[in-house]
């Protein structure tokens, strides 16, 4: 299968999983409307789609490293869109969490191995994993729009109309899995492994992953109600705060990938997390209607980072490269989550802006660890023999052993 086709479909894949990543966020003021929940109840409910998909994507992770787990990919897809699908039928809030903890899983098990598919079909490329990661952003964008076109209509009741974007996510995925499934896929330019892990620079970096995670799951979070707040606005005006946060990203990862192949991907990031902390101090501070310019800013800023983040990862652990990718891409999604209780408990105490202030010192935190980061080698192309034959230390490869 042509390279260009197989990002393509895989990137419309991943906008069908990280729509139910976005579904989250914009679930949250409708729980809030119908249910009365409180703010710290509402970020309960971010926690609990990003508790269980925080610790279980480097176990994904892990499992890939070891295994080729291609039937993974429209598994937990279906998954994903379940649990988001019955997480508006019961009032029970237990239940609420449950279903949206089933989702996270979903999440969690999708990344790992798609991450380690991408690069391969993207043959290193930056601009094409950049490609992949819109797929993702547009997901995060589409959420909002989608989520309010079917809640707002009939309720929480229509909650099982949000499972179609995982039907058609799974369909899509299904031929470029056939494709590598077969071992004369070519796939001759993918990278091989160094075999030799830089685990401090990995530390380093998933810790800047962290940072910004925070920064952006909780803004994500709170958005709706403080564009409400500064713009005296309803809840279109929320809703659009929110997807503008996840149209920027869109805009931010192929961007990040274009400007990394003439730049260099440290250069860039550095670059970006620096601009996103201005941005992000104009969205606490600035009222009005030009919160959405820094919104956007703050989208761009974050996102440029996304899918550089997630090769420096795999090239910083060349011999985990499905953990490295289920840390780094899936950190960015969940870690985040588990702080927003906390940033909801100050709200209810205090005020949204004083929650949100603290937020401006995450994208500082992560320039200031990639200022001590370097830029790894960059792997040397194989034979596509290696890749479906043995490995250098003469043992078959996950995928011939998932093929066996």
């Amino acid at each position: 299968m042509p390279r260009n086709k197989s990002i393509i479909l895989m990137s419309v894949g991943h906008a069908c999983v990280d729509v139910y990543q976005g579904a989250v966020a914009s679930l949250i003021p409708f729980f809030v409307a119908e249910r009365a929940y409180t703010y710290a109840a509402a970020s309960g409910i971010v926690l609990a789609a990003s508790l269980l998909s925080s610790v279980a994507q480097p176990l994904f992770g892990a499992l890939t490293d070891r295994w080729a787990l291609l039937w993974l990919l429209p598994v937990s897809t279906i998954l994903g869109g379940l649990g988001i699908a019955l997480s508006g039928l019961s009032g029970s809030y237990a239940l609420t969490l449950a279903f949206v903890a089933v989702s996270g899983i979903g999440v969690a098990a999708y990344h790992p191995e798609s991450a380690r598919v991408a690069r391969l079909a993207s043959q290193g490329s930056h601009s094409m994993m950049g490609w992949f990661s819109l797929g993702g952003n547009i997901g995060f964008a589409v959420a909002p729009l989608m989520v309010t076109a079917v809640i707002a209509t009939g309720g929480l009741r229509l909650s099982p109309l949000l499972v179609v974007p995982a039907l058609v996510g799974s369909a899509l995925c299904l031929p470029v899995l056939r494709a590598l499934d077969n071992p004369t896929h070519a796939g001759s330019s993918a990278a091989a492994p160094t075999e030799t892990d830089d685990k401090l620079s990995f530390v380093k970096l998933s810790l800047a992953v962290v940072c910004r995670s925070i920064a952006f799951i909780g803004l994500s979070t709170f958005i709706s109600f403080y564009a409400q707040q500064r713009t005296g606005g309803g809840t279109a005006a929320g809703t659009a705060a929110l997807f503008v946060l996840y149209l920027g990203g869109a805009v931010g990862s192929v961007l990040g990938g274009s400007l990394a192949d003439r730049w260099g991907r440290i250069t860039v990031v550095r670059g970006s997390y620096l601009i996103t902390v201005a941005a992000v101090a104009g969205v606490v501070f600035v009222p009005g209607p030009a919160i959405y310019l820094f919104v956007a800013l703050t989208s761009v800023g974050l996102y440029v980072p996304f899918s550089l983040q997630v090769t420096l990862g795999q090239d910083y652990l060349p011999t985990r490269v499905g953990t490295a990718s289920g840390i780094t891409l899936g950190l960015t999604v969940s870690i985040g989550g588990l702080v927003s209780p906390l940033i909801g408990s100050v709200a209810d105490a205090t005020s949204l802006r004083t929650a949100l202030t603290p937020l401006i010192l995450m994208p500082a935190l992560s320039w200031l660890l990639f200022r001590t980061l370097p830029e790894p080698t960059a792997p040397k192309p194989v034979a596509a023999a290696q890749q479906t034959g043995d490995n250098t230390d003469g043992e078959p490869s996950p995928a011939q052993r998932n093929h066996r």
